[in-house]
């Protein structure tokens, strides 16, 4: 299977991107839910972050507390390191389960921290969703309701916009209208179809 990693800072509209690839029948297995799904209640990972942060980290019905949760990791670099040992080994053997699972042309994993964690070894061609930081701002808050310091303190503890890009092998100009995206994805998806059949070719 030709694995392909989608992703972009937040606001970037990876989102958007892999939807539009979805729409073309690629199965699509997008991080962030599998993120969501290994810290649900009755998950071991739930349990341990209550233990380490203290029951006020989950919500009056045993769920976690995401906006709690986001606050304390972003404000300290040791809890967000604690965090990401506990998680990203977990979120990691359920992507592969999924992508394995995947029956299309090509699997998309959809990951804002694809370039930032070990992820990045589990595709074959890596597209970035490509915006300027003042636009992912803007886009951000908007959509999401944060502040412009809370966006920005996300945007530091990813991965900086050059590098991210200096990365990529395939990159997706969102910073136009969302007809343009649209016609972006598209013409990669013809280019992926072609690389995904010439690895089965050979």
């Amino acid at each position: 299977m030709f694995i392909v990693g989608l992703t972009g800072g937040i606001g970037s509209g990876k989102s958007a991107a892999a939807r539009i690839l979805e729409e073309q029948g690629v199965v699509a297995v997008d991080a962030d839910v599998v993120a969501r799904d290994v810290v649900e209640p009755g998950e071991p990972a739930l349990a341990q972050i209550a233990q380490h942060f203290g029951k006020d980290i989950l919500t009056p019905d045993g769920g976690l507390d995401r906006a709690k949760l986001r606050q304390v990791v972003f404000a300290d670099s040791e809890a967000r390191g604690w965090l990401e040992r506990l998680l990203h080994p977990l979120i990691r053997e359920r992507i592969q389960s999924q992508l394995g699972a995947a029956r299309s042309e090509y699997a998309l994993l959809v990951s804002p921290l694809l370039l930032e964690t070990d992820q990045h070894s589990l595709v074959d061609h890596i597209v970035v969703v490509d915006v300027p930081e003042d636009v992912q701002v803007s886009r951000a808050a908007t959509r999401d309701g944060n502040s412009r310091e809370q966006v920005e303190r996300i945007m530091a503890a990813q991965m900086d916009r050059e590098t991210r890009v200096a990365k990529a092998d395939s990159i997706i100009d969102n910073s136009g209208t969302p007809e343009a995206l649209s016609e972006a994805a598209l013409r990669l998806h013809q280019a992926l179809l072609s690389l995904a059949r010439n690895r089965k070719d050979q």
